[in-house]
């Protein structure tokens, strides 16, 4: 057996010096399985973190069939898992696939992680009149166990029929401050900062702000009271100084 290997090797060694173009080849079984073996893409889902962090800004468009930008949302989304313990997962711009459709008077942007589908976010808008405003809000997330023992867990929740972030047409929702929604007993997302405008987006940039009730009454409350503490200064020191000038003048008759 041995002699008549060494001598299929010396034929084929003979007509690679004399044929050009000829290789010898191992024949090894497990070079042509890797080859043979199509890629797998590598999964990712959401891992949990016990702690919460600043989550980071996207910009999300939609374009109409005419390749017109009917939706334009800019925000940061974090999802807030309740457990026994409270963990965090924040939505990461480069790995979200963006899909929808755009009617009249409804339009749809969906945010999803494509792998499996462990992550989604999505908005239902509707055009009233000379109004646009959120009447759905739905949120999926699948991810991956926080500890060995643990099982597999889907987190998920819906808000219906409500009139989120109304604002005008042609004007754009503005909020600085945290938008919290509590989607289930165990999911919230947060959404900060956010900026959104459908249906109406003139080359597609952002129309007139429309500031949210929290930046609002962030912005005014502190003016409201320091204006109280001022004008209950003013009291006292007007009071102290007719008082002053009455006792002053009962001296002035004795």
């Amino acid at each position: 057996m041995m002699l008549k290997g060494l001598t299929r090797l010396w034929s084929l060694v003979f007509l690679a010096a004399l044929i050009p173009g000829v290789h010898p080849q191992r024949n090894d079984s497990s070079t042509y399985r890797a080859a043979e073996l199509p890629s797998q893409p590598l999964l990712y889902r959401p891992v949990l973190q016990p702690s919460e962090s600043i989550p980071p800004i996207g910009t999300y468009m939609l374009k109409s069939p005419e390749r017109k930008p009917c939706i334009k949302v800019t925000m940061g989304v974090e999802y807030i898992v309740i457990e026994k313990q409270t963990w965090y997962f924040n939505l990461d711009r480069a790995r979200v696939k963006i899909s929808g459709y755009c009617d009249s008077e409804a339009a749809v942007l969906s945010l999803t992680l494509p792998d499996s589908n462990s992550a989604s976010l999505q908005f239902t808008f509707k055009k009233e009149k000379k109004l646009f405003y959120v009447t759905k809000l739905s949120a999926h997330l699948s991810p991956l166990p926080v500890c060995q023992k643990c099982s597999n867990k889907t987190y998920s929740g819906l808000l219906n029929h409500d009139k989120l972030f109304t604002t005008a047409e042609g004007k754009s929702f503005n909020c600085k401050s945290e938008s919290l929604f509590l989607m289930s007993s165990q999911l919230k997302i947060k959404l900060v900062p956010l900026q959104m405008q459908a249906f109406t987006l003139t080359d597609g940039q952002f129309g007139k702000e429309v500031e949210c009730w929290a930046d609002f009454n962030k912005r005014v409350i502190p003016i409201v009271i320091g204006a109280t503490v001022v004008g209950l200064i003013l009291i006292a020191l007007l009071t102290f100084l007719f008082v002053r000038d009455r006792n002053r003048q009962g001296y002035d008759r004795l």
